[in-house]
Formats: C-alpha cells, sequence, structure tokens
C-alpha cells in the first residue's frame, strides 16, 4: 500500500520522525504524507503516540530525530512568530474538548476571534452563528458547557476548531465515549465540513470501524512506526496481520493484549510455594 500523493500535493510531510518521553521512546521513525484537500487517520492502540503526533505538527514538542513539514516549512525550525502564524492556519478539536466552563457556548467560539483578529463584535456575531448553525447548535449559543450533553460539547468543539476557517483540522479521539448516535453524528461532520470548507483533516483514533466509513487514507502505527497504510479499499482487502487485527478487533496478533511479564503459571507455581 502506498501513499495517494505527490509530493507537491501534500499539505503535511513527516520525515523519519522519532520522540522520546524521557526513556520512553514513543515515535521510532514515523514517515507518513497528508495531501491536501483529504481526510487521513492514524489508527492504533492507546499510547502508541497518536496525539503526540498532533502536538509534533502543531509545534508543541519538538522531535528528537527526523521532522514535521506543514506548507513545506520546518515546524520545529520557526522561531516564536513564524510558529504563531503557522497555528494560526490550524484548528484542534481536543480529546476531552476543551471547552471553557465558565463560558456561554457563543463566548467559547467567539473567544479566538476576539483574542486573534480585529473584527467588530457584529461580524463575530454572524460568524458565531455560522459556525454554530453548521453544527447544528445555533440554538444552543447562550447555553453553558455543563448544560450541554456528550454528543453536544462535541459538537461545539468542533464548531470552534473551525472558528477561524483553519486550512488544516486536527481531531484528537473525536468519537471516544460517545453513545452510537452522537458518534455518527460526529463523524458525518467532520466529513461534511472537510468537504464543505477544502480543509486537511487529520484524525487520531482507535475507533476503526467509524474512521473507515469517512476517511480517505489510514495510517496504523505500531511500535513507534508505520505499520501498515492505504486507502479503505486497499485496508479492507489487506491479508496484512496487523491490519486485520484492527480491523476485525481480534483478540490475538501482532498486537499483543498483555503487557510483558514473566510465565504466568510459573509465577502462580512461586506464590503457591511462598505461601
Amino acid at each position: 500500500m502506498r501513499c495517494m500523493a505527490k509530493s507537491g500535493d501534500n499539505l503535511i510531510e513527516i520525515k523519519d520522525l522519532e520522540f522520546s518521553y524521557g526513556a520512553n521512546q514513543v515515535l521510532k521513525g514515523v514517515t507518513l504524507e497528508v495531501p491536501r484537500g483529504k481526510l487521513v487517520a492514524v489508527l492504533g492502540t492507546s499510547g502508541c503516540g497518536k496525539s503526540t503526533l498532533l502536538r509534533l505538527i502543531g509545534g508543541q514538542l519538538r522531535p528528537r530525530a527526523g521532522h514535521v513539514k506543514v506548507e513545506g516549512r520546518v515546524i520545529h525550525e520557526l522561531d516564536s512568530g513564524g510558529l504563531y502564524a503557522m497555528r494560526r492556519k490550524m484548528g484542534m478539536m481536543f480529546q476531552s474538548s476543551g471547552l471553557f466552563t465558565d463560558l456561554s457556548v457563543f463566548d467559547n467560539l467567539a473567544f479566538p476571534m476576539r483574542e486573534l483578529t480585529d473584527l467588530p463584535e457584529a461580524v463575530i456575531r454572524d460568524l458565531v452563528l455560522m459556525k454554530l448553525n453548521a453544527v447544528g447548535l445555533r440554538g444552543a449559543y447562550d447555553l453553558m458547557p455543563a448544560e450541554l450533553s456528550g454528543g453536544m460539547t462535541r459538537r461545539v468543539a468542533l464548531a470552534r476548531a473551525i472558528a477561524l476557517d483553519p486550512m488544516l483540522v486536527m481531531y484528537d479521539e473525536p468519537f471516544a465515549g460517545l453513545d452510537p448516535i452522537s458518534l455518527n453524528q460526529i463523524a458525518i461532520l467532520i466529513r461534511q465540513l472537510n468537504d464543505a470548507l477544502g480543509v486537511t483533516s487529520i484524525i487520531v483514533t482507535y475507533d476503526v470501524v467509524e474512521s473507515l466509513k469517512i476517511v480517505d487514507y489510514v495510517y496504523f502505527i505500531s511500535d513507534g512506526v508505520v505499520a501498515a497504510q492505504g486507502t479503505i479499499k486497499e485496508v479492507n482487502a489487506s491479508d496484512d496481520p496487523f491490519v486485520r487485527q484492527f480491523v476485525d478487533s481480534l483478540p490475538d496478533g501482532p498486537v499483543a493484549f498483555h503487557y510483558p511479564s514473566a510465565d504466568y503459571a510459573a509465577e502462580l507455581e512461586i506464590a503457591a510455594l511462598r505461601s
């Protein structure tokens, strides 16, 4: 399976990316590309480095080796002004939604507009209501986050992620903890907004089933590297053991369920001798 775009068509190019948290090396040489205007998923088990990858794209972390290029510019080489300007072009939907609990839905969306633009309040009002209408929540503009359901909270977070019409939107586990109806709504909205706004989108998630319904291309990360990749058609037809374990939700395969440990029977025998 191969990437689907030529180098010049890519908004993001990641090459031999390595990153560690202390002695724990999370990424060991990740290489991937995200074409402009496409919706790409990065799948993997919890703790495999998916969210870390988003932080490296956003410049919150610096790689130990390799690089992340966005619009042809190496992120970790940008000065503070350049990084700030690049982040202005990015939208982020956080795993926990990240709404300001003391601000209304309206003010949550208006916040980045007020902080980062010189737009008059009347224009901000129209833009906020436009974004809320796109996610079906224009009528909830005056509610507080505590008054929202889980699905509504995610939709407000999605509206805020696109508040400044970014070129890139990143979604960190957008389906986690949602009921089936809300999950399906969020998935459809992500696809529709990607196409309607002409943005480039990255979803990092462990939800294979929902992702394969909406994305254009998939990367699987395991043991710090890209273990497999392909279009939806290629993924569904793949006989790669790693891909099949993920797609079919198999308990046994390249990804072990049990954390490395000593032989269980031997440990029980030692415990019995000690008792």
